[in-house]
């Protein structure tokens, strides 16, 4: 079962630990069963057949059929637009939308962009320190102050 829990993750473009969040799983129990520590346990089976509704629940189980349910398509069940419709009047009406939606939104950025740009930028200048004095201490426990001569400043 576990080969095909990972088909099931390849087919759905899915690393373990999204198909882990995707069955509101640990990320743990899915690495344990892929990596053969642990079988599934009927939990886990049942999350993935009530998240994926369109699993074939015998080929899970037994490997026997299909893996989509016949007359079910993984991407409507899940309620995801199909990008590569293009005959269907409602989905280029969409496209086009989102396109405009898009130029207005990188339209929108670009002039705060601009205006933040524009913005003055003002530096805090420290006073300039003058070296008082150097004091060197050695491991001898003695030390030697050194105060520079006010000459050459």
């Amino acid at each position: 079962m576990k080969d095909r829990i990972r088909q099931i993750m390849e087919h759905e473009n899915l690393t373990p630990a999204k198909f882990a969040d995707k069955l509101q799983i640990s990320r743990a129990v899915i690495s344990h069963i892929l990596n053969g520590r642990n079988n599934p346990s009927l939990d886990v089976v049942l999350k993935i057949l009530s998240q994926m509704d369109y699993i074939n629940p015998e080929w899970l189980l037994t490997g026997k059929g299909s893996m989509y349910i016949k007359g079910k398509d993984e991407k409507s069940s899940i309620g995801e637009p199909d990008l590569f419709r293009q005959n269907d009047v409602n989905a280029t009406h969409d496209t086009r939308q989102n396109e405009e939606l898009t130029e207005s939104a990188a339209k929108s950025t670009f002039s705060d962009e601009q205006q933040t740009v524009n913005k003055a930028i003002t530096a805090h200048l420290r006073p300039e320190k003058k070296i008082d004095r150097i004091i060197i201490y050695y491991d001898d426990n003695t030390y030697e102050t050194f105060i520079p001569d006010k000459m050459k400043n």
